[in-house]
């Protein structure tokens, strides 16, 4: 059977070649920056060449991830092509540590966020808990509509917000078959999937790619904030921007219907050891991780154990290792590599050396940094998006939290390289304008009730409220410590 020939390949390929080439072949001199290395010079080429490929998806996101640390290792890694790895053209990186940017620590804190979420679907616990939780919402359309918004935002901030989107639709079909067509209602029910999906993921690190990537970032700059912190941080943001969305969508889709009973079937899983001990193992590693801070493991070691425990005993083989989103791995490994290609080789502290970051309007690098990775996320995928912008805006970070930057006084103020990050990692989340923004944007214009006229003005308003909220909290609010 032929493949079919992607367009892609005859048009934006060559284009990125072209552009990669020339940045690789240039003289140094072209690039106008003092003390740049040829080492240096590669790394700038090889992470145009990796936002390019992201952009236009030329080929899958991942795929591109994994050609970004095959060329590092051999061009730049001091075990390469010995004609290319020559110490005289600059500082080398090692090729265990490019190797590592595969099995980072918040890569392995995200591998046990898929193997809870692999098991609590394989054994209803998530329509058990959806069951347990929706009975309190009673029959009325408008508090059916804020429960399954807070479900659903639950559910994303511990599973992949595709698998909870998923989930939550197989869920919501017959609730939504039981409103009359002319109901507005029923558009704002398959919108709460979108939305609850993108802003839930924003509460714990291991919630979206984005935010594993802005932990990771900020553990190579020597921050670490933990799985509570984090989560005492962004939950109330959450909440908060939940319960706008509610305003919103009651506003934008009023109901008609009076009255809502919700029919969720009851999991048919056999009640037996299997089934208590995945209860315990997930109640005892969420435990762990909001305990941080109070029992001293970190939260990438604690996800070690429900692959720890659930592969002892059994209930987890090789069938449940397919289930795993090795893609998202491999990318968000891809983020890591080209951050570890640009503090290692020297690049970053050449960077700020050669732009006065130091002397930026604070507010003006948060707010064009936060607007240009929310209108890109729009478009790529928001773990390509972050992958991208994270590693240049640490260095960014660094630059202006130099004792010495004339603006350090007020990026200090505003809260620093954690609020930096972690706003960027928002602002990706919040993108939601158009059915090819997210996942969970897609399964909902999948049901054939939403318009991408009715998805975009939503998404305009939360992206909005969103973005405004999410500066003044992490900046001047709930600013990390």
């Amino acid at each position: 059977m032929a493949t079919k020939f992607n367009p892609k390949y005859g048009v934006f390929l060559p284009i990125v070649l072209a552009i990669t080439i020339f940045l690789w072949a240039v003289p140094v001199s072209f690039f106008g920056i003092e003390a740049l290395t040829v080492v240096q010079q590669r790394v700038i080429a090889l992470f145009v060449f990796a936002a390019l490929m992201w952009i236009f998806e030329i080929i899958p996101n991942w795929t591109t991830s994994l050609l970004v640390i095959v060329i590092a290792l051999l061009t730049v890694s001091n075990k390469g092509i010995s004609f290319f790895c020559d110490p005289q053209y600059g500082t080398l990186v090692p090729y265990a540590r490019i190797m590592s940017s595969m099995a980072d620590p918040v890569v392995m804190l995200f591998l046990g966020g898929f193997v809870l979420a692999i098991m609590a679907e394989r054994y209803g616990l998530d329509v058990t808990l959806a069951r347990a939780l929706l009975k309190i919402f009673g029959t009325k359309p408008e508090i059916v509509l804020l429960g399954f918004l807070g479900m659903i935002a639950l559910f994303s901030m511990f599973m992949s917000n595709t698998a909870t989107a998923a989930m939550m639709l197989a869920l919501l079909t017959p609730v939504l078959s039981k409103l009359p067509a002319d109901d507005k209602g029923k558009i704002g029910l398959a919108l709460s999937i979108p939305v609850a999906a993108n802003l839930g993921g924003i509460g714990t690190p291991i919630g979206t790619p984005p935010n594993a990537t802005a932990k990771g970032a900020l553990e190579q700059a020597g921050i670490d904030i933990s799985f509570g912190d984090w989560c005492m941080h962004m939950i109330p943001y959450v909440v908060i921007m939940i319960l706008i969305a509610w305003v919103v969508l009651r506003f934008m889709f009023p109901f008609k219907t009076k009255k809502l009973v919700l029919e969720i079937p009851e999991s048919r899983v056999k009640k037996d050891w299997k089934l208590y001990l995945v209860w315990i193992t997930f109640i005892g590693t969420i435990l762990l991780w909001a305990t941080e801070q109070l029992t001293g493991i970190n939260s990438n070691i604690v996800a070690w154990i429900p692959l720890a425990v659930f592969t002892a005993t059994g209930l987890f083989g090789k069938e449940e290792i397919k289930e795993i989103n090795w893609n998202v791995l491999w990318l968000v490994a891809g983020g890591f590599c080209l951050g570890y290609l640009m503090q290692d080789t020297g690049l970053a502290k050449v960077l700020i050396q050669a732009i006065p970051f130091g002397n930026m309007s604070v507010v003006l690098v948060l707010v064009v940094a936060g607007l240009v990775c929310y209108l890109l996320s729009n478009f790529i995928s928001n773990s390509a998006t972050a992958a991208l912008l994270i590693p240049i805006l640490i260095v960014v970070a660094s630059g202006m939290a130099d004792p010495a930057a004339s603006n350090n006084a007020q990026f200090v103020s505003l809260g620093g390289t954690p609020a930096m990050i972690v706003f960027i990692a928002t602002c990706a989340s919040i993108a939601m304008l158009f059915p090819i923004s997210t996942p969970p944007n897609a399964i909902a214009s999948a049901t054939g009730m939403v318009e991408t006229k009715d998805m975009t003005r939503i998404g305009l308003v939360i992206g909005l409220v969103g973005f405004i909220l999410g500066y003044f909290w992490l900046t001047k609010l709930f600013p990390f410590a």
